[in-house]
């Protein structure tokens, strides 16, 4: 299929166990960035095995995009306004998520769906952040901390999936549960903060009040939730599933 075609200071610390041998992927990583989710992109299906990882939480994102339709953004705008985030779309803007098109040549089907940061398992962003500002939670949302990121933007350039932002000037106004710290990287938090609430992200929220109940969140690794059963009766996808970096957000219908 072609395509026409972002975080939160968190007192818990980095996975234990994380290995550093893994950016050997980077550079991997860095050749298809200008691949992924542009004209040659390629998605490939995966199944998952429903509590197989070695954490009893997993958090992820089940998107259908059956459901999905081109003109609905009710995600991208809840996004937007829960992190404080501009609306005006520029070069400069950070998205940390996005609608994007997709349509198969051969057949000429055209899928609508958002793409955030991914939370991978083996997360190429954290592989290479020489200062552990990125890391990855036990429970597997990939954040940023602010105070530890010097800029250095190795984060931005590892991403397969374009999801990373960089801030370049002072933000004014901002969340107090999204800081955005002028010379940092950041992504899709997947509204941590809301999660340890008992909540589900903004966007998913939004999807379901104001969209089409395209996406799911919850566990993971617990099969009796809602996402593990779903992922059980139907395959679904990971964007650049080649790669082996085990994302957290998977797909139905593309």
């Amino acid at each position: 299929m072609t395509g026409d075609r972002t975080d939160l200071v968190s007192d818990a610390a980095p996975e234990e166990g994380h290995d550093p041998s893994r950016r050997r992927l980077f550079a991997l990583a860095g050749g298809a960035v200008a691949a992924v989710l542009t004209p040659g992109v390629t998605l490939f299906a995966r199944t998952l095995t429903v509590g197989s990882g070695k954490t009893p939480v997993r958090y992820g994102l089940l998107i259908d995009s059956t459901r999905c339709t081109q003109g609905c953004d009710a995600c991208v705008t809840a996004c937007q306004d829960y992190n404080g985030l501009s609306k005006k779309i520029t070069p400069d803007t950070a998205q940390w998520i996005r609608k994007v098109t997709v349509t198969d040549p051969q057949t000429g089907l055209t899928r609508s769906f958002p793409v955030m940061c991914q939370h991978c398992a083996q997360a190429t962003c954290v592989d290479v952040c020489p200062t552990g500002a990125s890391y990855r939670r036990p429970d597997g949302i990939v954040l940023v901390d602010k105070h530890r990121c010097i800029g250095c933007r190795y984060c931005l350039m590892a991403c397969p999936y374009k999801a990373r932002s960089f801030v370049g000037r002072v933000v004014k106004d901002q969340k107090p549960w999204a800081p955005r710290g002028k010379g940092t990287a950041e992504a899709c938090t997947m509204c941590v903060e809301r999660v340890m609430d008992g909540k589900a992200p903004a966007c998913v929220t939004a999807c379901a009040e104001r969209g089409k109940k395209a996406m799911v969140f919850g566990n993971l690794h617990d099969p009796k939730s809602e996402i593990a059963q779903k992922l059980a009766q139907f395959p679904t996808t990971t964007i650049r599933a080649d790669l082996g970096l085990e994302p957290g957000v998977h797909y139905r219908g593309i």
